[in-house]
């Protein structure tokens, strides 16, 4: 029983995939590969990347007051974002465990990779790994929170969405009850068929 929005919604992820292709092209691009999940530059992408690089003076002594004033408002959001990552620990192990959900790796998220980065100074790295850190704590809890939904709630919003996501093309259309009762009552089949 598959709606137009569905069909709609397989297109989007076939040019999700088409995208993330285009994504490891940047390796040859860039000149660089993974080597046992390690980002690893040639010597000479290293060498070009160095050159690059703004020291932390001169990044400092050129940064927008603005830019400065915001910087003690920014790093205090890692405070409600360290207890939302301890929370989203403590409710996966028992909510989404005790739905039959499968659990949300973690580590697919939050992924600390710009560090790499030869051109970036040590304080840029350090704002690198702070973004790195609470946007992917935020996709993850995103996650989380759409495999919930999916168990409870599988119903596709009547009101435009800025953005959908995975599970959504597994909800029934809204105002479609037949479906939703169908959507409904196999979550626990279609859970177990996604571990």
């Amino acid at each position: 029983m598959k709606s137009r929005i569905n069909k709609l919604l397989a297109e989007i992820e076939q040019k999700r995939k088409e995208l993330l292709e285009e994504y490891s092209k940047l390796m040859e691009k860039y000149d660089f590969s993974l080597i046992k999940w390690k980002i690893v530059f040639s010597k000479e992408a290293r060498l070009r990347n160095k050159q690059k690089r703004k020291s932390f003076f001169n990044s400092m002594f050129n940064a927008r007051v603005r830019d400065l004033l915001s910087i003690p408002f920014i790093y205090s959001m890692i405070i409600p974002a360290v207890i939302l990552d301890i929370f989203l620990f403590m409710y996966q192990q028992t909510a989404i465990r005790l739905y039959g959900i499968p659990l949300v790796k973690r580590s697919d998220y939050i992924i600390f990779d710009r560090r790499h980065l030869d051109y970036l100074n040590w304080i840029q790295k350090i704002n690198c790994l702070y973004c790195s850190y609470v946007n992917g704590l935020f996709s993850y809890a995103v996650e989380v929170a759409w495999r919930t939904e999916k168990y409870w709630c599988p119903i596709k919003s009547a009101k435009k969405m800025e953005w959908w996501h995975y599970w959504q093309k597994h909800f029934a259309d809204y105002g479609d009850a037949e479906w939703f009762r169908e959507c409904f009552t196999s979550t626990k089949e279609f859970y177990r068929e996604k571990k």
